[in-house]
């Protein structure tokens, strides 16, 4: 299922990535005073949600930040 406009865009190919604004895990270097480099990830934080969309409801994972919008609306 796609809806766009900041809608819910449902990919099931990465597991750590918001369904309505795709971010995802971040790789990059950690950098000491020494400047010495090590990799290390940036991951979001996900939450996962039940919400309704077209009449069916559906569990999302969507990041703190999309949650805190208003994009979609917690069915409880």
């Amino acid at each position: 299922m796609t809806i766009t406009q900041k809608g819910i865009v449902r990919k099931d190919i990465m597991s750590r990535s918001c369904d309505i604004c795709g971010k995802h895990t971040v790789t990059g270097n950690k950098v000491s005073h020494a400047k010495n480099h090590t990799r290390r990830t940036w991951k979001p934080n996900l939450v996962n949600v039940k919400t309704e969309v077209d009449g069916t409801t559906l569990k999302l994972k969507i990041c703190a930040r999309c949650l805190k919008s208003d994009y979609i609306t917690k069915k409880v």
